[in-house]
């Protein structure tokens, strides 16, 4: 299961109307988590490396658009506090 990373253009933003998706904020931290369905968020603030099962390691900052697919468990080691957009499907 990949975890895909991009960068939008602010014109891809407004189209999809992330601005308009809840916020979801976290300090530094580090713990489990397991995806149930996909997940997309918009990093506003922050950095991040998710570890997969298979001990993928994924980065990724403010500015980055993240797709987590239906039934990954991870783990989320938040390096400086997040603020996100996120919508599940």
């Amino acid at each position: 299961m990949k975890i895909k990373v991009e960068k939008l253009t602010d014109e891809q933003i407004e189209k999809r109307g992330i601005k308009s998706w809840s916020i979801w904020e976290k300090a530094i931290s580090r713990f489990d988590w397991y995806y149930d369905s996909i997940e997309e968020c918009l990093l506003l603030e922050g950095k991040v490396v998710v570890e997969t099962a298979d001990g993928e390691k994924v980065e990724f900052e403010k500015g980055d658009f993240v797709t987590f697919p239906k039934g990954l468990s991870c783990i989320w080691d938040i390096k400086e506090a997040v603020k996100k957009h996120y919508n599940f499907k």
